[in-house]
């Protein structure tokens, strides 16, 4: 594994995971297990797994040098590059039941002026250079222009860094219409995000193959390069240039699902850094994500935590991206082996 890994999280949090007793009752009164409180934020996320896996990692983020996120990170020996704010750091619940079932309660987040947001893109650019990666993950702030995203992948260009995108809502969307220019290399929707961006029912996407993949290639289209398609329990597809694949979770059971999709762009990136094949960087995905949500609260897992072995990955589409023709794409399923050993 080589080359630095650099993350932004414009709105982090501390993530306070509050453990019911049972299923959650409305207006009823619980009785909490013992709650825990992490540092949080989808890039602070990724960054954290990354870290446990001996990667090499900077996150970068808005936050006073006494802010309680500052000072757990601290703690966790996580190298930061902090812009100083005067609003404390937001804090996001979890209300994490016995089934695994999780409510989630987020607050907005503190504003950025002008110059918070040009101190955070100056600290993003010095660590992008000479980094591997950078994933620009999680909202935006309140006031934040939503087309920030999209200026970011347009600044760092020049670095030579592959960029990945995590977001949602209304800042994906400004993303992916800026243009082709601001497509980033790799792009981390979940079902209800490709819905947003292509325009098509959720359920029509989670229930027909053939939906999903021509939502993924409208995304292409746009000069996203490469697609990791979280779908929860039913694993994942990453579409590139070389093809699609799909895999499918080890059973496991669930104890949070806070963070799992930042572990699994983790567990991308850090196959990615490996050498490996799209087949194994999804893989790889997976079991990261499979491993975090069988965590209690936002936990990371650690490389012995992750079964990748037990991932299924399955080849649905290799003649590469559709072409401007009108021929039908070669689809078939092939079991993918595991390599020899988690990644």
């Amino acid at each position: 594994m080589s080359g630095r890994v650099v993350t932004l999280t414009a709105n982090p949090s501390l993530d306070r995971t509050l453990s019911l007793p049972g299923p959650l009752v409305r207006g009823g009164v619980a009785r909490l297990a013992p709650s825990s409180t992490e540092p949080g934020g989808k890039g602070v996320n990724v960054a954290r797994a990354i870290a446990a896996a001996g990667g090499d990692v900077v996150t970068v983020l808005p936050a006073a040098d006494d802010d309680p996120i500052v000072r757990a990170l601290r703690g966790l020996d996580l190298p930061m590059a902090t812009v100083p704010i005067a609003t404390p750091v937001r804090t996001n619940y979890t209300l994490a039941e016995p089934d695994g079932t999780t409510t989630k309660l987020n607050e907005p987040g503190a504003p950025l002026d002008d110059e918070a947001r040009g101190a955070l893109t100056i600290a993003l650019h010095q660590h992008a250079e000479g980094a591997r990666w950078v994933v620009l993950s999680g909202s935006l702030p309140p006031g934040t222009p939503l087309d920030w995203y999209a200026d970011l992948v347009r600044s760092l260009r020049d670095t030579g860094v592959k960029i990945a995108v995590d977001t949602s809502e209304a800042p994906l969307l400004a993303l992916l219409a800026a243009g082709p220019d601001a497509a980033p290399d790799l792009l981390k929707p979940n079902s209800e995000e490709l819905a947003q961006l292509s325009g098509v029912p959720e359920a029509h996407l989670t229930a027909n193959r053939a939906t999903a993949l021509a939502a993924l290639d409208t995304l292409h289209a746009r000069g996203v390069a490469e697609v990791l398609l979280t779908l929860g329990a039913d694993g994942a597809l990453l579409s590139c240039a070389e093809g699609v694949w799909s895999a499918t979770p080890p059973r496991i059971a669930v104890r949070s699902t806070v963070g799992a999709g930042d572990c699994s762009l983790a567990g991308h990136v850090l196959a990615d850094l490996a050498g490996a094949a799209p087949a194994e960087r999804l893989r790889s995905a997976v079991a990261y994500g499979a491993a975090s949500a069988s965590l209690p609260g936002s936990a990371v897992p650690t490389p012995e935590q992750v079964t990748a072995l037990d991932v299924e990955v399955v080849t649905v589409r290799t003649v590469g991206l559709p072409s401007t023709t009108t021929a039908p794409p070669v689809t078939w399923s092939t079991t993918v082996p595991a390599a020899g050993r988690d990644v």
